[in-house]
Order: C-alpha cells, then structure tokens, then sequence
C-alpha cells in the first residue's frame, strides 16, 4: 500500500493539471470501489474548480468550489493517471480506456485524470469542506510527520505509557499520520532503535531524535519521487527510486551498510507484516 512519500508524490504530479482547473466532465464506470461511491457523485463533479490539492496522511483531498472536498485513496493497487496535459509535463496523448478505469475525470485545460485500481481497495467520497476532519476516516488521525505539531514533546508524550512494540506505535496512525511499515523500518533503523523494543523503555532523548530522522526518511523519499512497489506509479508515469536507497527494507541477508557492522539484515513478522532490521546497530 502506498506510504505517505508515495501519495505525496501522486499530490504533486497532480496538481498542475488539476489545480485552478474545472472538471467538464466527470466519468463514473461502476457503483463502487472499497466502498459505494457517493450518490450523484458525477453531478457533484462535473462543472466543479479544483482549488487545491492536499494531502492528509494517505488521502489525497481535493477542495471544490463548491463548497465540497473529494477524497481519494489509492488503496493496494489504485493509480492516478494523467494524460493529455497541455503544459507538457506529462504523456500527451490520451491511452485508450482500460478495464479498471472507474473514475475519469476530463479537464478543461485538456487533461484527463484517470482512477484505475484492479483490485478495488481504493476509495472516493465527497463530504462538506467546512467539515474538515470530522470524516470518519480522517478524525482519529494523528498529526503529520511534517508538521508542526509532530515535535519531540508531542511523540514523548503519545509514547511515554505504551507498552507496545516501537514499531507497532509508529505505524499507529494515533500517533503519527501517514507512516507505514517501509519508512518505520528505515527510521528505526536510523535511530538504532530496535523494532521489537516496548516503546515506554526507549528513552526521551532517543524518542526526541527519532522527529528529526522521522522526518527525514519522508524527505528523501519524497525527493526521490517515492517508492515504486508493486503498482505504484507517479502521476504522470514516471517511476520513484528511493527504494534504492533503502538500508534495511527488503534486504534480509545482506550486509548491514552501517560503517564498522560486520551483521547482515535479518526479517521478523510483527503483527502480521515483515520488519527489516540490524541485531547489532539497534538495541
């Protein structure tokens, strides 16, 4: 599933064919994908500006001028597509439809913005902006890992009494928004903090240079244009390549890179997913 550096990526591929602009045309091709769409959902589409994009955690919010904002979540498989874009920033011709192309979205600059998602996890909705987060899937959010409320005094505080595992209370989307299983691996790895090790007994100080590192991690896989896994592409096809980058993440067996370990990576199952990490450098 996309991590945070992932749909940001998507965010900002999206933005110069989509932001300003108005929707002419909005294409619906099935009543649901992990959820039913919302009703008249082409109505509330079409005709409607795009005034801006953002993103929170792993949705990607587009706020219209009419008063509402369309949520988008790519899911395990969903990818956003452009084509067509005058500017020249992405392919120019339109591909011809594909199955999975449920939600199409014409552009009055050009641009066609494609949601296509073969397994179906993604989803869509529209809710009143003035709402905020109050949308059930956006109100028990922790706060961005590159914001300003995630700082040392807020993480020591919302780990300070967990008994569980580091890693388990980083991916807690309670705690921090956005993290997943990827770049929690690699900025444990970073801290030397062990994964397995029960958050309450990792130290304030450890715990506060975990922000900076956190932040970080989401930094250069953002610049790097996000990991390409599995599906994943970028808005305008182009691939990311910080996985190349990556120190424990899928890299069971191989040499530790850290200078002076002679350890290689080794994988333990926590919570039904695959941590990555070193036995020797994290404690």
């Amino acid at each position: 599933m996309p991590e945070l550096p992932e749909v940001e990526t998507v965010r900002r591929g999206l933005a110069p064919a989509m932001e300003g602009f108005v929707i002419t045309r909005a294409e619906v091709n099935r009543p649901d994908l992990r959820w039913p769409f919302p009703e008249n959902m082409v109505e509330r589409l079409t005709g409607k500006r795009v005034l801006r994009l953002r993103r929170r955690s792993k949705y990607i919010l587009g706020d219209l001028d009419s008063g509402e904002t369309a949520l988008i979540h790519l899911g395990m498989s969903g990818r956003m597509l452009v084509s067509g874009d005058p500017l020249g920033q992405f392919v120019h011709n339109h591909p011809a439809p594909e199955k999975h192309d449920h939600v199409v979205l014409h552009m009055e600059n050009g641009a066609r913005i494609t949601f296509n998602d073969p397994r179906r996890f993604g989803a869509m909705d529209l809710f009143p902006t003035e709402a905020g987060e109050s949308h059930p899937l956006l109100a028990s959010i922790g706060p961005e890992p590159l914001g300003n409320s995630f700082d040392e005094t807020y993480l020591v505080g919302a780990l300070a009494h967990r008994n569980t595992p580091m890693k388990s209370a980083l991916l807690d989307q309670k705690t921090v928004a956005g993290l997943g299983n990827i770049y929690v691996c690699e900025a444990l790895f970073r801290s030397k903090i062990h994964p397995t090790r029960p958050a309450r007994k990792v130290s304030k100080a450890r715990i506060s240079g975990l922000v900076p590192v956190i932040r970080g991690v989401l930094s250069d896989a953002i610049e790097a244009g996000g990991s390409s896994l599995r599906d994943f592409r970028q808005a305008d096809g182009e691939l990311g390549y910080f996985q190349h980058s990556f120190d424990v993440y899928g890299r069971e067996g191989e040499p530790c890179r850290s200078e002076g370990c002679t350890s290689t990576i080794r994988r333990i199952v926590q919570s039904g997913r695959s941590t990555f990490y070193c036995p020797t450098c994290q404690r």
